[in-house]
Parts: C-alpha cells; sequence; structure tokens
C-alpha cells in the first residue's frame, strides 16, 4: 500500500483542497484511488459530500459509517478495529469518512504512543489503528494510491497517520508562517521517525504486521503564489527564496549547497490559487478542473479551468516519480 499523507502544521495553505483535487486527478487517470480524512474538522469530507449526505453519516447517535465508527470498538474497549465504510466518489475514488469525534481518542493515542517502548500490546495496537483500517479498505477498493488529509498540528492523531503513511507531502505558502511550520515540522517528522523505528524492533508477535513508518519526505508543493506577468509579486519571492533552503535543512536534516539551484527539486508543483473557480467547485461537488460551462465555467473561467488541469496532471506525474506508484500497486 502505497500511502501519502500532505502535512504541514501551519493551517490555511490549502491542504484539504490540495488533497481533494489531486485524489480526482489520480482517479481521472486511471488510478484507482482511496481518499482518507484523518482531520478531526472533517473539512476534505465536506469538501467531498452534500449536507444531506453528511447528515446521514453524522447522525445524533453513533457514527458507524466514518473512521471513527471504525476505531471505536478499540477506544471503548468492546474489541478491535472493524471494517470502514467506503463513501463512493466515483468508479475509481473512494473515501473513508471524517468525524469530528476522532478528538475524543487524542488522549488515548498520546498515552499509549511511549508505551510502545515497553513493548505493550495494546499501545501497538492502539498506535497503528488508523494504519490497519485504511489498509484493509485499500485492499478492498483495490487502491493503486492512498491520500491522507491531516489537521494542521503536531498532535497524537496526526502522528499515528503519519505512522501508517509511506510518504509525506508538505503543501506550503510563500509566508513567513510557513517557513517557521518547516522548522517545527522537519525535527518533528525525524523524531517520530526514531522512535517508531525502535518501537518496532518490540512488536510482540501476538500483534502481527507493522507499518514501516517510513514517512519519507516526498517535497513540497507551493500553493497560493501570486505571480504577475509570469513572475511572483516582491513579498511572495522574498519567501519563496527561502524555503528551499529551510526545506532542506529542516526537513531533510541536509546542509545547503553552496548555490542553491534555480529549479529546486525538492519542490513538487506550485498550484495556484484558483478563487474565483472554488465558489463554482463547491456548489456542483466536482474538482475545479472538471468544471464544464453548464456549472458556471464561462469566459475566462475557463481557461483557469484548462490551467488548473494542467496544473494538477503535473502535480500527479511527479507524485508518481517521486513515490513509484503504479497500476495494481
Amino acid at each position: 500500500m502505497t500511502s501519502i499523507a500532505f502535512f504541514n502544521n501551519k493551517g490555511g495553505v490549502g491542504k484539504t483542497s490540495l488533497v481533494y483535487h489531486t485524489a480526482w486527478m489520480f482517479a481521472e487517470m486511471g488510478y484507482r484511488a482511496l481518499a482518507v480524512d484523518l482531520d478531526p474538522q472533517s473539512n476534505l469530507s465536506i469538501m467531498a459530500l452534500d449536507e444531506e449526505r453528511l447528515e446521514a453519516l453524522w447522525p445524533d447517535t453513533d457514527h458507524p459509517e466514518t473512521l471513527f465508527g471504525a476505531v471505536d470498538p478499540l477506544f471503548g474497549g468492546t474489541g478491535d478495529v472493524r471494517p470502514a465504510h467506503i463513501e463512493t466518489l466515483s468508479e475509481k475514488l473512494g473515501l473513508l469518512v471524517g468525524d469530528l469525534a476522532l478528538s475524543r481518542i487524542e488522549d488515548d493515542l498520546s498515552t499509549e504512543w511511549p508505551r510502545c517502548q515497553e513493548g505493550r500490546e495494546r499501545a501497538f495496537r492502539v498506535t497503528t489503528a488508523f494504519w490497519r483500517v485504511i489498509r484493509e479498505a485499500a485492499t478492498r477498493h483495490e487502491a493503486d494510491i492512498v491520500l491522507i488529509d491531516v489537521g494542521p498540528n503536531l498532535g497524537a492523531i496526526n502522528r499515528a497517520a503519519l505512522v501508517a503513511s509511506s510518504y509525506v507531502v508538505m503543501p506550503v505558502a510563500p509566508d513567513l508562517f510557513s517557513l517557521q511550520g518547516l522548522k517545527n515540522l522537519g525535527p518533528t517528522l525525524r523524531q517520530w521517525r526514531a522512535l517508531w523505528e525502535r518501537a518496532r524492533a518490540l512488536v510482540p508477535a501476538a500483534v502481527g504486521e507493522m507499518p514501516s513508518g517510513r514517512m519519507t519526505p516526498a517535497g513540497y508543493v507551493l500553493m497560493q503564489h501570486a505571480e504577475r506577468l509570469g513572475r511572483p509579486t516582491k513579498a511572495y519571492a522574498k519567501w519563496q527564496q527561502r524555503l528551499p533552503v529551510a526545506y532542506r535543512e529542516s526537513v531533510l536534516g541536509a546542509d545547503p549547497p553552496e548555490h542553491m539551484p534555480e529549479s529546486d527539486p525538492n519542490q513538487i508543483q506550485r498550484i495556484k490559487h484558483y478563487r474565483s473557480l472554488m465558489p463554482l467547485a463547491m456548489e456542483a461537488r466536482k474538482p475545479m478542473f472538471a468544471l464544464k460551462p453548464a456549472d458556471g465555467a464561462i469566459g475566462a473561467h475557463q481557461a483557469n479551468v484548462a490551467q488548473c488541469r494542467e496544473d494538477f496532471k503535473g502535480l500527479v506525474q511527479r507524485l508518481m516519480e517521486r513515490t513509484g506508484i503504479k497500476r495494481g500497486s
């Protein structure tokens, strides 16, 4: 199972929109994709589903068809994880639905994490709950790729989500906050990876297979860049020049080269902020690059739709190159 978590502890960079559109583009290109909403705010689910469907998935009683419903027996002490409901978005795209109730299990995840270093069986079952649910769902969906949306923090839910991830893509904006986010995120990822590697040596035999917890940095996606005549505006250009160094130092733990190349190899793609298209896409419940004149995408909007399609097609192609994704993998 190849899984990619889209993660930055700085919010507001367009992370959820990035996951949503990337998942749809994988599906359009013929890949079977599974999108996973592990952000308790459930913004990915809200973007993908209409209010009537969400109301059915989030009734006043239990939520058996959400991700919380899949892990609830384990955290409630009544059993282990159970198969998650896969919400069909298209023939090739499925969604594991998010749930605000996920925030209830944060304390348990936090408590059990250090107990993995003691080789405790329940600690491993709790820490890998998301991975086991996602793996089973990905197998059932015959997914080529799993895309995971997580919240903008360094909490226990995100740590468990990253343990379940093969790769990490970092959406960033050209600003001071994203720069600081990289400086916080990089050392934390390396620490989580090292702790999990040590813990795996202590896994009791009864627990079974465990995730590798590679969390391999695949690169960053520059979001919401502003340009004038094809060049970044002066304010944004300042931060764009500093992001490559911050990524190398903080995320990769590498020294910057004496001369940074003009094109940063760690930058996967730039995605423009298509402000005028997003309201139309939300209304139509489809990705921006799939908007038609009947959806209101007329005139200049059509040029933006075409550009949006090229942006996300390029992003998916580069992700395939960096992660080795193949059909039937």
